[in-house]
């Protein structure tokens, strides 16, 4: 386990705009950041990150927190891990404790598949270099391919021993269970004991997350047989998703970011042999078809994807069916196609960055035109097939959310079908409103006078308007989940314990001694609400106030309530600390141009008795209601004895709601 003083300098080093913009593409908006939520999908930025404060949020689904729970939420990871993992960031060493037995037990399948999966990568890797087998078969095929050994070294490519089960053997001798060798699919396991390596005899390509951990393999058979499958990848499991997985995305998520495009090809060479030839910013879907996953991936860091075909046109028309998703993520789509007889791998290998980027230049397309053109070549001149076509590419254009990009299209798909444009546009309305989408907007058309005037078009992501003097949008609003009647209450008086909860509200001194003693605000906080037997009632609220209670009555001067809650290795408080340290709206700087700021911690021993009133006012109100409905079964039964005891309470309470309406500055009308 990890030292308390080391998860401090973890803690301090992390900055959580360095940190997020390893996986999502930011940009500054007023005194924050903000870019495409990676844990929903985003069309329109919603993921604010604050460099103040050190935390990120976003608007739309809820998540957020510290650096290190954002690595938790997106690496999958455990608190340690993901500590471990800014600790190899930021160059801190991590002195360890040994684990004891039931810590060990605790490790889950997870962690213990990525460990066997990233001795299994060593272990290929080895085997190419220094074994005999290694060397003259997947060695010499690497090379015979013209890759150099540094791009070997870098995606730690590796070979797989023709012997049946040399990898098991190797693995159970060092120590790792037969349980996650099955698991993570190195093996295939028997009834009778027996296990197999599952990539025996093959060069090997590990598949890594956007963090740089191995969760798969790819194989490549080198032997020709046609009962074998040229290549076999590692199954799903509990830490590998194909449909959420590229290959190629840990090297290229920087190159994609700096060139604001990413280069989509089909396999493991494709991607290799570009980046030796210079063009770093390329990914792969390995074979299958294009994921609502792996889109979003992509989009985290890029609104802009060429997809790179080859020559082949029964390839083509299978791959373009994957494109309407990226299509309707909104991303501004080319298409490129290689000569024929060539594919990504043998063009990159004849020809250097500058050749390959200016082939693109010249040669790229709009997806839309690709398609049309495409279809139209395959048609010819049959009206049931151009009919069928023109379907087709309609289909795609509806799911384009941007209103302007729709109608852009729809003029020139009318031009290059010779098709009226209103009848393609009445086309596009029928298809998204028969997907529940709002239709096209009517626009006047090229050549009709009595067209009407075109309605207003609005613009995909409008931008906030920026005039001198405004409030500049920061993060949200507390968005707590609703336990309580009190919540509301309680939730004001919570955020004053995680913002400031080791903070003296009162200072006082016991009779007969000159010891000042400082009251905090947790201590406040809990004392009024003991007073009157009450306490919080959203079990998450109180373990947090207890938890700091306890912590300002030992006395820890260490203890800073804002840090500990924001960095609390339970991710539920993490969350709720971040809510209720973020603001909803930061006042501009025009604000404070002819007046002082009032900051809140100067009125705390204003408001926080205030806001205990008001839970305090709410309770009573609560016992009011119950109060009034108990006299009325008691009416109803005729209990005169009953009646009177509850009117007596009805009286006391609304006495003591008085009390306190006149302290809160309220106006009331006493009734029984």
């Amino acid at each position: 386990m990890i030292d308390q003083p080391t998860i401090d300098r973890i803690i301090d080093a992390a900055n959580i705009v360095d940190v997020v913009s390893e996986f999502v593409t930011l940009r500054r908006r007023g005194v924050n950041y903000v870019g495409l939520c990676p844990f929903h999908t985003d069309k329109s930025p919603s993921f604010y990150v604050s460099p103040a404060k050190n935390i990120c949020k976003c608007f739309a689904c809820g998540e957020g927190g510290s650096a290190v729970h954002f690595i938790m939420k997106h690496e999958q990871l455990t608190y340690f891990d993901s500590l471990r993992f800014l600790a190899k960031k930021y160059n801190i060493d991590i002195q360890e404790r040994e684990l004891t037995e039931q810590e060990k037990q605790l490790r889950g399948d997870r962690e213990s598949m990525l460990i066997v999966n990233a001795w299994a990568q060593k272990y290929f890797t080895t085997l190419l270099y220094e074994h005999e087998e290694g060397q003259n078969i997947g060695l010499r095929y690497f090379q015979e391919r013209g890759f150099r050994e540094d791009i070997i070294r870098k995606f730690q490519l590796g070979y797989s021993l023709e012997q049946r089960d040399a990898l098991y053997k190797e693995a159970v001798k060092s120590g790792y269970r037969k349980e996650y060798l099955e698991k993570t699919g190195l093996i295939v396991a028997y009834e009778d004991g027996r296990a197999n390596d599952r990539f025996r005899g093959r060069v090997m390509f590990p598949v890594h997350t956007l963090s740089g951990k191995v969760v798969a393999f790819g194989g490549r058979v080198l032997k020709k047989d046609e009962k074998t499958a040229k290549y076999v990848n590692s199954p799903e499991s509990e830490i590998y998703h194909k449909s959420n997985e590229l290959y190629g995305i840990f090297f290229a998520k920087q190159p994609i970011v700096k060139a604001d495009r990413c280069f989509l090809v089909e396999g493991y060479t494709d991607v290799i042999s570009m980046h030796q030839a210079g063009i770093e910013n390329v990914v792969a879907s390995s074979g299958t078809a294009l994921t609502s996953g792996q889109i979003r991936l992509i989009h985290r860091f890029t609104n802009n994807i060429t997809v790179l075909y080859d020559g082949d046109a029964a390839g083509i028309k299978a791959a373009i069916r994957g494109i309407d998703m990226l299509l309707e993520e909104g991303m501004n789509i080319k298409v490129v196609l290689l000569p024929d007889g060539e594919d990504p791998d043998s063009f990159a290998r004849q020809h250097n960055a500058t050749e390959f980027t200016e082939f693109i230049s010249r040669s790229e397309t709009d997806f839309i035109r690709f398609k049309t053109k495409l279809l139209l070549d395959e048609a010819g001149e049959d009206p049931l097939k151009r009919s069928t076509l023109i379907s087709d590419i309609l289909r795609s254009v509806s799911v384009i959310p941007d209103n302007i990009a729709r109608t852009v299209y729809i003029r020139e798909c009318s031009r290059m079908l010779e098709v009226d444009e209103r009848v393609l546009l009445d086309e596009v309305n029928k298809i998204r409103l028969s997907g529940g989408k709002k239709p096209v907007v009517q626009a006047p058309f090229a050549g009709d006078p009595t067209a009407a005037a075109p309605a207003s078009l609005p613009p995909p992501y409008p931008e906030s308007p920026e005039p001198t003097a405004r409030a500049e949008q920061s993060l949200p609003s507390p968005a707590v989940p609703k336990h309580s009647l009190f919540e509301t209450h309680e939730t004001a008086l919570l955020r004053y314990i995680v913002r400031y909860g080791e903070h003296a509200l009162y200072k006082y001194t016991q009779e007969g001694s000159e010891t000042e003693i400082a009251l905090s605000v947790t201590e406040y906080i809990s004392q009024e609400l003991d007073a009157d037997g009450m306490t919080f009632q959203t079990p998450l609220f109180k373990e947090m106030l207890d938890d700091a209670l306890s912590r300002c009555k030992d006395k820890d001067k260490d203890f800073a309530a804002s840090r500990h809650f924001l960095h609390h290795p339970d991710p539920a408080v993490s969350r709720l600390a971040a809510d209720l340290i973020s603001e909803k709206y930061q006042l501009s700087k025009v604000h404070f141009k002819f007046r002082e700021e009032e900051r809140e911690e100067d009125q705390l021993q204003y408001l926080i008795p205030k806001d205990v009133l008001a839970l305090k006012d709410a309770h009573i109100s609560h016992r009011i209601k119950e109060v009034h409905l108990q006299l009325k079964e008691a009416q109803t039964a005729g209990d005169t004895e009953c009646m009177l005891t509850l009117m007596q309470q009805l009286t006391a309470l609304n006495k003591l709601k008085g009390h306190i309406s006149k302290e809160l500055g309220e106006r009331i009308i006493l009734r029984i």
